[in-house]
């Protein structure tokens, strides 16, 4: 699935108090690309993410998926579109304190009514490395492991595309290269396309394409 961005804008308030969050953004991404987009807290990264994933509407410009603007649906459509070719993992882990791993990654399979392929749910808890750990609750599983089951719920639905807002911002280093580790894997077994949100460096240099945005401008510096 191909994504085409374009002169996409989100601007809040109107004369003084006007606030420019995102600059007439350009951008392309082809189908199995790996993006990182860094840069520091307020510059427009974290609006891209929504913008770009339907979680937000632009003020001017289009996000089209192989041709389709997403903005251009009812919110219903936009719903579905999100729930069945998107995945979002987030710094903080969002699981549900009453139901175990398991239950919490098929959770979105069961709200669209569908039960999971078993075999691809145990190809992406042994990928994951969390299929010992299924029953357990998140109160009895490490910030790491946490994480892990989001990524696992994020993949559930078989998306076409994982978006990541600083996936490891809640977690120490170690856990934290860990799992980026593990996002680069699946992004290389599975086929997805990856777009990292980050404010770090070594995060940023696992992509293959690097973009930094600052004043809500975006600039691509990489292109491996």
């Amino acid at each position: 699935m191909n994504i085409e961005v374009k002169n996409l804008s989100k601007v809040y308030g109107s004369g003084e108090s006007k606030v420019i969050a995102l600059d007439k953004v350009n951008l392309g991404i082809a189908s199995g690309d790996c993006l990182s987009i860094m840069g520091p807290s307020g510059s427009g990264k974290s609006t891209l993410l929504h913008l770009l994933s339907g979680l937000d509407q632009p003020t001017t410009g289009s996000v089209t998926y192989d041709g389709k603007d997403i903005y251009h649906t009812n919110d219903r459509e936009l719903s579905a579109f999100r729930r069945q070719k998107i995945g979002f993992i987030f710094q903080q882990f969002n699981l549900l304190p009453v139901l175990t791993a398991k239950e919490n990654i098929i959770m979105p399979l069961l709200l669209d009514k569908k039960q999971p392929d078993q075999a691809y749910f145990k190809q992406i808890t042994e990928l994951l490395e969390i299929d010992g750990r299924l029953s357990h609750l998140p109160s009895e599983l490490s910030g790491g492991q946490q994480q892990r089951v989001a990524i696992a719920r994020a993949l559930i639905a078989k998306p076409d595309i994982i978006f990541a807002d600083e996936p490891t911002g809640n977690l120490d280093s170690k856990s934290g290269g860990e799992v980026m580790g593990l996002l680069h894997d699946i992004w290389h077994k599975l086929g997805k396309t990856l777009i990292l949100i980050t404010h770090d460096s070594r995060i940023a240099h696992m992509a293959d394409r690097q973009f930094v945005i600052a004043d809500g401008v975006l600039s691509e510096v990489t292109a491996k």
